[in-house]
């Protein structure tokens, strides 16, 4: 979940080539400000990939508008929109927003805030919450299926679970002990999906007497194969972000008949939707203003995996062994792979398996993966890394992204012709669920 984070602020050094301008670093994210800020300064943090609130930005005077003249009289964030993303000033970069904690005295007193807190809403007033862009497209998002496999289809599976979510790294360092047995592997940007053997359960039709005595309906259980999207199981492949979630099909019949009982597994589905639509995103590299991004991968960014237009390819990043009583065992990384060597299906890579020790040793390892050309198709960047801690009851896992990655996916989203297929699901969710 999206939040504000109450930090003080350490080691503020000049900007490189800007005399107004100073840098901090927050949560090992670079942030530009200018030279009202002090040394432990108590302020409100925001990462990028999130909105400020209407009310909150206008209060600060944070959205951009200009006078008769044209000269701006407000902030830098772009209306409609007051989304923070990462950006790059005369050589800098910045990875988030930072604010006076006074920003927030018109909804709170700010004497009760504390470094470390988390704020999404303060006392019934909307803050910040994760950034969604609208769709500017023709394309319609059909609801009515997701509603339908969600109220009416979805509820038939008990122990067929919903994708976990994965935090951000650097926000929780206090989660590693040493001794922790940790894994890194590549973050494919691609869209969620999950395939289950799975337990199905259906009403038993009552007779009269039954309903004339209301008796408790009796349900009736069997083991059957499922697939879904990250919240929505699908019944069928109609509707969905892109008018048909056909490209799934494929890969639920792939797993038919390779799951054992109760196995859940779930993996990202990269490449393209036909033979004209990509999965995610593309980018037009102009606009990243780096000349050797363009030289890489040419005009555009596109994350194809080494798929060619009307292919995809699926990678699996977790299974699950889940039993009647819906009791969760995490398969480790080794015997995930196993499981799909055994069914001949791809997982994400592995980088690195190792005990954690301390959070300088994580970040050193962390650093050598994160960045640079994708590993796979070699045709894009890649997003990042997931670090794992295998040795939990519950999934733990931690996405770090690279920098360049945040300046495309900005890009992507201020465009909005086809924001991330992860959140355009979240939004198909909601509308069924409306």
């Amino acid at each position: 979940m999206y939040c504000g984070y109450i930090v003080e602020l350490h080691n503020l050094r000049k900007h490189s080539n800007a005399d107004r301008l100073q840098c901090v670093e927050v949560f090992g994210n670079n942030i530009i400000v200018d030279l009202s800020y002090q040394e432990g300064q108590k302020v409100v943090f925001f990462p990028v990939d999130g909105r400020l609130s209407d009310e909150y930005a206008e209060e600060n005077n944070l959205v951009r508008k200009k006078d008769e003249n044209g000269n701006n009289i407000g902030g830098y964030l772009e209306p409609g929109k007051n989304n923070i993303k990462a950006l790059k000033l005369r050589g800098e970069k910045s990875e988030g927003l930072v604010l006076p904690i006074e920003t927030l005295s018109k909804y709170i007193s700010i004497e009760e805030l504390n470094v470390g807190d988390k704020i999404t809403t303060l006392n019934g007033h909307l803050i910040c919450e994760k950034y969604i862009p609208k769709r500017r497209s023709s394309q319609s998002i059909n609801s009515k299926t997701s509603k339908n496999n969600k109220e009416n289809y979805g509820s038939h599976f008990p122990i067929f679970k919903e994708h976990e979510d994965t935090e951000q790294l650097m926000f929780n360092k206090s989660v590693f002990k040493e001794g922790d047995k940790c894994t890194i592997t590549l973050k494919v940007h691609g869209t969620s999906a999950r395939s289950g053997h799975s337990i199905e359960e259906t009403d038993i039709k009552q007779n009269f007497l039954q309903k004339l005595f209301k008796k408790p309906v009796q349900k009736h259980r069997e083991w059957t194969y499922v697939s879904g999207t990250r919240r929505v199981v699908l019944e069928d492949y109609d509707g969905g972000y892109y008018g048909s979630n056909e490209f799934r099909h494929p890969w639920h019949d792939f797993f038919k008949g390779k799951l054992e009982k109760g196995e859940t597994v779930y993996y990202e589905i990269a490449g393209y939707v036909n033979e004209t639509t990509p999965i995610m995103g593309t980018c037009s590299n102009s606009k990243l203003r780096d000349k050797e991004l363009k030289k890489l991968y040419g005009d555009k960014m596109e994350f194809t995996y080494g798929c060619k237009p009307g292919e995809n390819r699926i990678f699996v990043y977790r299974m699950t062994m889940t039993n009647e009583d819906g009791y969760v065992i995490e398969y480790p990384d080794w015997l995930m792979r196993l499981r799909c060597e055994m069914m001949g299906a791809e997982c994400v890579p592995l980088f690195e398996t190792f005990a954690f020790t301390t959070w300088e040793d994580l970040m050193e390892r962390v650093e050598k993966y994160y960045d640079g050309p994708d590993p796979i198709g070699k045709t894009h960047i890649r997003e990042g890394v997931v670090v794992r801690i295998e040795n939990r009851k519950k999934f733990t896992a931690f996405k770090h992204k690279n920098f360049t990655f945040k300046l495309v996916e900005g890009i992507v989203k201020d465009e909005a012709e086809a924001p991330d297929m992860e959140e355009a699901q979240e939004l198909i969710s909601e509308a069924g669920e409306a």
